[in-house]
């Protein structure tokens, strides 16, 4: 039988880096070692029950196809939420779309926005980060540049270094803060920053801001309060913020063109998340208490790690926001190298290569285990470092 041929692209892209963590996991637990897996970022934090409860009571005898705006009440839920956390007014009308999770419309917006035939075909990432920019530009046949995430430059792109073509030919600029997986805040100079270029250089700023509400010290900043500067496009997601991954339920915000664009888009490729979810998703647009939960136990969870760490001199380089410690390798170990190390005993973490090469030299924790799980963990590194 001959081979089917398949995408070129789909070659170039490779394996997902975290199908490796779950292939390894696999071949430990069948070797009976017992895991404490700080690898991928999937909270473990109960969604709060009366976001469950309000998705059961939405169950309905007969089920539809949600359609791709979504109900009135989420984007309602949406602008009100935003309003109240970032000082933002939005039409819920014409300036926002619920997404099923934001990581497909993460993927899929390059469809949206890039123009091969007119010149901006330029999708411009950060690295070490979330591999999915870039894999849903070069999916839509854009070309993608990578600015380099610095500790030097407090893990943010150094914007007098990128040359003027770049900005001019750029369709696409995207940046994920709090960052995955540094952890590190954007000031709000920086995004004024960014959205003055995208205005000049006529390019959309695509703001990742899946971890705004999960944060140590200050509440982190968002692209809406810089959205007045320039085409600004925000992407949040119930996914963290309310430990709901597995609902898939996030919103785009943006200015009513590109809404409109989505909208037309969206229905040939997916649609909102179910009509249950949706229903779910408004209590917990409106609701704070429980988010305020599940920051306190990251922070213990954090606490539980950080003074082993700290005693056995590995530094914290990032980390000040997400669920997320962005730590340095110890002395003469690559990052490949002491994540198999620890894997060896139990520890399942992910070398800061998975996001990319300027990730050498740094590992990333999730805190996704129980407090419990935590502080056996603490106790197996006070062993091995």
């Amino acid at each position: 039988m001959a081979p089917l041929p398949l995408s070129p692209t789909l070659a170039a892209t490779g394996t997902y880096p975290f199908v490796k963590l779950e292939e390894a996991k696999r071949r430990l637990a069948a070797e009976g070692v017992e895991l404490i897996d700080f690898g991928k970022g999937d909270p473990r934090e109960p969604t709060d029950p009366m976001i469950r409860r309000a998705l059961a009571e939405s169950l309905t005898e007969i089920s539809t196809y949600p359609l791709a705006e979504g109900l009135p009440e989420l984007r309602s839920a949406v602008a009100g939420w935003c309003e109240r956390r970032f000082g933002v007014e939005l039409d819920p009308d014409t300036e926002v779309i619920p997404t099923y999770g934001s990581k497909e419309a993460i993927f899929l917006l390059a469809q949206v926005v890039v123009d091969r035939d007119a010149g901006k075909r330029l999708v411009v990432t950060t690295e070490p980060g979330y591999p999915v920019p870039d894999r849903g530009a070069a999916f839509a046949g854009a070309e993608v540049l990578q600015l380099p995430l610095l500790e030097a430059n407090g893990f943010l792109p150094d914007l007098e270094a990128v040359d003027p073509e770049t900005w001019e030919q750029a369709a696409i600029v995207w940046i994920n803060y709090p960052n995955n997986p540094t952890g590190a805040v954007a000031p709000l100079p920086f995004l004024e920053r960014l959205a003055e270029l995208s205005r000049t250089n006529e390019f959309l700023l695509a703001c990742d801001e899946a971890y705004t509400e999960l944060w140590f010290d200050l509440p982190p900043h968002s692209g809406l309060e810089v959205r007045e500067l320039g085409n600004v496009a925000v992407f949040n997601t119930l996914s963290k913020r309310s430990s709901m991954t597995g609902y898939r339920s996030g919103f785009v915000a943006a200015d009513a063109e590109l809404i409109r664009a989505l909208k037309q888009f969206r229905p040939t490729v997916g649609t909102a998340p179910q009509e249950f979810v949706q229903r779910a998703s408004v209590v917990a647009w409106n609701d704070e208490e429980h988010v305020q939960r599940t920051r306190d136990a990251y922070r213990r969870k954090r606490e539980a790690l950080l003074p082993t760490l700290h005693g056995k001199g590995v530094r914290l380089a990032g980390g000040r926001a997400t669920m997320f410690l962005w730590l340095e390798v110890p002395d003469g170990e690559s990052s490949e190298g002491f994540a198999a190390r620890l894997l060896e005993h139990g520890l399942i973490v992910s070398p800061g290569t998975f996001f990319g090469p300027a990730g050498e030299g740094y590992w990333r924790l999730a805190l996704v285990p129980t407090e419990e799980e935590c502080r056996r963990a603490a106790a197996i590194l006070e062993e091995l470092l």
